[in-house]
């Protein structure tokens, strides 16, 4: 059954637009690769990824006109993004400007080293070594 399915992307709702397509793109290094703007339904899509969505997973941002917070709720937890140098990438980030919510280090009960930012909106993205 797995052949049937194809993991597309995941949405998530923003409060300002430009600044998240620019912290994905300009901080994370995703590229737009496409925006649909939808005046009649009050609302704007943007996609963006590391590579195409004929072949990558894409994470799609939500832009609804006139909203401009979005409370988390307790069922999403984060996105998370593989990197080969964690504690040069936090840093990196952090001088970006970017909120480093948790440091490197090993996750609990485990070797695995991780890290924790925030977009602009408070979405969590857990940085993951990986070598």
């Amino acid at each position: 059954m797995s052949g049937e399915f194809q993991y597309l992307h995941t949405m998530i709702r923003v409060n300002d637009l430009e600044e998240s397509i620019g912290f994905y793109t300009k901080l994370l290094g995703m590229k737009e690769l496409r925006r649909t703007d939808v005046p009649d339904g009050k609302y704007t899509l943007a996609f963006v990824g590391y590579g195409g969505e004929k072949d990558h997973t894409v994470l799609e941002l939500t832009y609804n006109y006139g909203t401009d917070h979005y409370d988390q709720g307790t069922a999403f937890g984060h996105l998370a993004l593989g990197v080969a140098d964690i504690k040069a990438t936090v840093e990196k980030l952090r001088a970006a400007g970017a909120k480093i919510s948790r440091e490197p280090g090993p996750v609990k009960f485990g070797t695995t080293v991780i890290a924790f930012i925030e977009d602009p909106n408070g979405y969590k993205i857990e940085l993951i070594e990986r070598h």
